[in-house]
């Protein structure tokens, strides 16, 4: 019999896929979302997570931004 997992595919950079497992590692056990880790730029992620996974990077993005000082 076969089981299906309805699931978001993550395609993304080596850094990037490092900052969504770790972001997922500091999760407790049961809001973990990653299902499963393909290769270093592959990830198939919980469907349900996509806004947060998102916003984090939205989040990461801004705070590494540089910004020229006045």
């Amino acid at each position: 019999m076969v089981n299906a997992i309805k699931g978001l595919f993550i395609t993304c950079d080596v850094p990037m896929a490092q900052f969504i497992i770790n972001m997922n590692a500091a999760l407790p056990q049961s809001q973990k979302f990653i299902i499963h880790i393909l290769d270093n730029t592959h990830l198939f992620v919980r469907s349900d997570v996509a806004g947060m996974i998102r916003s984090a990077i939205a989040d990461f993005r801004e705070q590494n931004t540089y910004e020229k000082p006045s």
